[in-house]
């Protein structure tokens, strides 16, 4: 790199600086967040776990409500159970394997009793729903009851989504959300799940 070009580069970046120091001082506001994780492409449940792990690193105390998956192995929970965080796991698998409305309505409902108390509880720093968004798709919940659970959380705790084609009123009251786009995935070229990748 000539001497010009680093000059250059120095000048972009003590000004990329700027631009973000005085992000990171506007900054004031101290709450309670809720991510969302949405989109068609794979790796929303991975990130949210790895939400739920970052934050148990910190020694915060964390909640996991996980609908739809559950009948498997599962290598986030077998590490996070060990870590003492507790699951409410639907464990009927995916609704085309079972296509029983109520019967998956009921465990939809099972899990989101056990999860539901933590709204209250301001102890627990952080909830994971993963794969709510499907419960809210197929009515196997209640979206006003929901919500309300989600607005009138202790201030500070922290709730992460996960799940495709997220209902636009949770996405209008979320602080952040990002939608996973899938460009490639190896399902699509005959390829089985891989164990420690995709479960």
């Amino acid at each position: 790199m000539t001497e010009r070009n680093e000059q250059r580069h120095k000048e972009r970046q003590q000004k990329l600086k700027q631009t973000v120091d005085a992000k990171v001082a506007a900054a004031d506001t101290d709450k309670g967040l809720l991510l969302v994780l949405t989109g068609n492409g794979k790796g929303k449940s991975t990130a949210g776990f790895g939400t739920v792990l970052r934050a148990v690193g910190h020694g915060l105390n964390c909640q996991v409500a996980q609908f739809i998956k559950g009948q498997w192995d599962c290598g986030e929970r077998n590490v996070l159970e060990k870590l003492g965080v507790p699951f409410a796991v639907m464990r009927t698998g995916f609704t085309w394997n079972t296509q029983d409305r109520q019967a998956d309505t009921e465990a939809a409902q099972r899990v989101w009793n056990e999860i539901k108390p933590a709204f209250s509880d301001p102890s627990v720093n952080l909830i994971l729903l993963d794969e709510l968004t499907y419960m809210l798709s197929y009515d196997y919940l209640d979206l006003d009851e929901v919500i309300a659970a989600i607005e009138n959380r202790p201030p500070q705790q922290h709730v992460v989504i996960t799940g495709r084609a997220c209902h636009r009123r949770i996405i209008e009251l979320a602080d952040t959300v990002s939608e996973v786009r899938p460009t490639k995935h190896a399902f699509e070229a005959g390829i089985k799940a891989q164990k420690g990748v995709d479960w």
